[in-house]
């Protein structure tokens, strides 16, 4: 007689799909659950090191804001105690500056340039000395500073020595230098009637040539004027300290 019915224990695999070790439907989200992660693309790495970035940068600002602020550097705004000393007779009452025209050396002349915009923006009396239209100037300062080697341009304000370039861009910067403007006579409108704000006249021994003619001793060089054939305005300028 035949064997009763029953189920085969033996495992029937699915052609179909050869290389999946498991042969049945309900197994097919424990196959995905189990299979290797792709790699991450381009676009993630980017992403993941533009956030680290923005955190270690968060983490530095946090660091930074919790330190203590330094004191600022007393001696950009103090001036040396030697230039207290150091004074220019009859200006007591403007400002004088000593600077350069020529451009033969550029970061002077920049220099130059920027404290004389620094000085007029206070609408005082400013009495600017260039040394390239009088050599008078330069004995005149080296007396002063009782240096011979000297760098432009310097400064004086109401008489006292302030300093080069580097000085009255720190006070300006640090609002210092207002308060040594204080009290000086506001400048006149206009320029001046004598000079048209040149600060020199001519000559009028020798006309501006610097030369005079005698029958009996030829040519001479005039003791009136500078080596430029110039004087300076007697309305606008100080009284020169050294005698021409």
């Amino acid at each position: 007689m035949w064997r009763p019915w029953s189920k085969s224990t033996v495992q029937i695999h699915n052609t179909s799909s050869p290389t999946s070790p498991f042969s049945f439907s309900s197994f097919k989200d424990i196959q995905n659950l189990c299979a290797d992660e792709p790699p991450p693309s381009a676009a993630a790495k980017k992403a993941s090191a533009i956030f680290h970035r923005v955190r270690v940068a968060n983490s530095l600002l946090r660091a930074w804001s919790t330190r203590p602020k330094d004191e600022p550097n007393q001696t950009t705004t103090q001036l040396d105690p030697s230039s207290n000393s150091i004074s220019l007779p009859g200006a007591e009452k403007r400002i004088v500056v000593y600077y350069t025209s020529l451009r033969v050396v550029r970061p002077t002349y920049e220099d130059c340039h920027a404290v004389r915009s620094i000085l007029r923006g206070f609408r005082v009396t400013l009495d600017e000395r260039d040394l390239a239209m009088d050599h008078g100037f330069i004995a005149e300062l080296q007396q002063i500073l009782g240096q011979r080697k000297l760098t432009l341009p310097r400064v004086f304000i109401g008489g006292r020595y302030i300093g080069g370039a580097e000085e009255v861009k720190q006070l300006h910067e640090a609002g210092e230098l207002k308060k040594f403007v204080e009290g000086l006579p506001v400048q006149e409108p206009g320029a001046c009637g004598a000079c048209g704000g040149y600060r020199f006249l001519l000559c009028e021994e020798c006309n501006g040539s610097h030369k005079l003619y005698s029958e009996k001793g030829g040519f001479r060089s005039c003791t009136s004027c500078n080596e430029n054939g110039l004087i300076r305005c007697p309305s606008c300028s100080c009284a020169p300290i050294l005698a021409n």
